[in-house]
């Protein structure tokens, strides 16, 4: 069991576990919803613990047990595993009808642009429209948001790079998925969920996405992987990714990186797949 997205933690697993893994006691998940724009998912209950994922606003969030200020549970739409601070959750109401398709957006609290403002909440957060006023659209929990920041669920985009190419100059975050900060295996997953395909979270379980192709023939939308590290073909010999070298999201010459990677002593890519 990949611990990451297994539901078991020092002897308490998720009922659904119960006779494939052994654990203490097995508890009926309770689902609760991100209530903030974004949440940290943390690998131990402490606010200065490791980011190893994030929870978007609207996004489900399966909670096992509490402990202390914080909560033991599962993310619903990547499966990750960890620990969110309560206070970040609330529980989950109707199911969401929009997700928010630009790269970020505000809410406000009333149906005015002049009135307080919240957020951002960003791209791929979800959204339950409770209402519209001219332009702007009530999202339960958050506030009016622009309509035209907004798409039903159900209706994707269908160019992953192009989701990805409006996160240029975004900061580099481990752990991150919003769009005020993100890591490599982020930026890869909010631009194929803006997409309506389905991504794991980290680099080694996204090597499994689409084929195996040539380096001769990686292209625009290709993937390629260095250990610990994902890319997205930007096309012309140029790779579009979030790293720590940049410590942003950067359009850089394949070549260029393959050399700066490799000389740092990640060698050099060990996996180059096609997604569509």
């Amino acid at each position: 069991m990949d611990t990451r997205v297994t539901p078991l933690r020092d002897g308490i697993a998720a009922r659904a576990l119960e006779g494939v893994v052994a654990a203490e006691v097995f508890l009926d998940p309770k689902e609760m919803a991100c209530a903030v724009p974004a949440a940290a998912i943390r690998a131990a209950p402490s606010a200065d613990a490791e980011q190893v994922d994030q929870l978007l606003f609207g996004e489900r969030f399966a909670v096992l047990e509490e402990e202390g200020a914080f909560v033991l549970g599962q993310a619903s739409r990547d499966g990750y595993v960890g620990y969110v601070e309560a206070a970040a959750l609330a529980p989950a109401g109707p199911a969401p009808t929009h997700r928010v398709s630009a790269i970020r957006t505000y809410a406000f609290a009333e149906a005015s642009i002049k009135s307080r403002a919240s957020g951002p909440y960003s791209l791929n957060a979800l959204v339950t429209v409770e209402a519209q006023d001219g332009k702007l659209s009530k999202a339960a929990g958050a506030g009016w948001i622009t309509t035209a920041h907004l798409t039903p669920i159900g209706m994707f985009e269908a160019d992953p790079t192009a989701v990805a190419e409006r996160f240029l100059g975004a900061p580099y975050l481990w752990g991150g998925r919003e769009s005020l900060g993100l890591d490599c295996s982020g930026l890869v997953q909010q631009a194929l969920m803006a997409c309506g395909l389905a991504c794991p979270r980290d680099t080694d379980m996204q090597r499994a996405l689409g084929a195996e192709i040539d380096a001769a023939a990686f292209g625009r939308g290709d993937l390629v992987f260095w250990k610990g590290h994902v890319a997205i073909g930007y096309g012309e010999g140029a790779i579009l990714h979030a790293n720590a070298h940049h410590m942003a999201t950067a359009v850089e010459p394949l070549a260029e990186a393959m050399a700066r990677i490799e000389a740092a002593g990640a060698g050099p890519p060990i996996a180059w797949r096609r997604l569509l």
